[in-house]
């Protein structure tokens, strides 16, 4: 596959530690696939603004439902299996690979990844150094466009604090997004309600 993308690596705010141990070989996956990939989620939104408390992990992969046998081949060699028997099937129904880390009971989410945008977060992603392990991470504005579209409470609450913790957010680049997917979701004061966390 291509090489690495992505911008130089920062560090983390201090005090995140959650999960690292299943953090490791799921960085290891995205590594595989030449990062063509980031973990988002909770963990993400710890990292790239206020720590709280998150049971499982998510991530994104620029994958087809054709390259399904491989990831869960490269994620077993990571001590990451299958979490529901029929796995694969569900995947290539839903796009989401439904996976466990089996050393920590971990649950960990992968979706497969295949929109523009998904396209933008790998090629623009990041690495931030995390008790020495460097993850691949949205960027803040790609994190939040992500956030809105999921538009729960959480979300809107894990928007409010990248904002906070992101001084110099590209709110064009939200915007557009923002407006992009409220269009497509038939939600079309989704940026409306989002513009004022920011």
């Amino acid at each position: 596959m291509g090489k690495t993308q992505g911008k130089s690596s920062q560090s983390a705010p201090s005090g995140i530690t959650p999960l690292l141990e299943p953090l490791v070989p799921l960085q290891r996956l995205l590594e595989h696939f030449d990062n063509q990939g980031v973990i988002i989620g909770g963990i993400a939104a710890s990292l790239l603004g206020k720590p709280r408390f998150t049971a499982g992990i998510d991530g994104v992969i620029l994958l087809s439902v054709d390259d399904l046998p491989e990831l869960i081949d490269a994620a077993s060699e990571q001590g990451i299996e299958p979490r529901i028997a029929d796995a694969e099937a569900f995947a290539q129904k839903h796009r989401v690979l439904l996976l466990q880390h089996q050393a920590s009971g971990t649950n960990i989410d992968i979706s497969l990844g295949i929109l523009p945008f998904e396209t933008e977060i790998a090629s623009r992603s990041q690495t931030l150094n995390v008790g020495g392990l460097n993850l691949r991470l949205p960027t803040p504005e790609d994190l939040i466009i992500l956030k809105a579209v999921a538009h729960r409470p959480q979300d809107l609450m894990d928007i409010q604090a990248i904002a906070a913790s992101q001084p110099d957010l590209d709110i064009g680049r939200i915007q557009f997004w923002v407006e992009q997917f409220g269009d497509a979701l038939e939600i079309p004061e989704l940026w409306e309600k989002i513009s004022q966390l920011l």
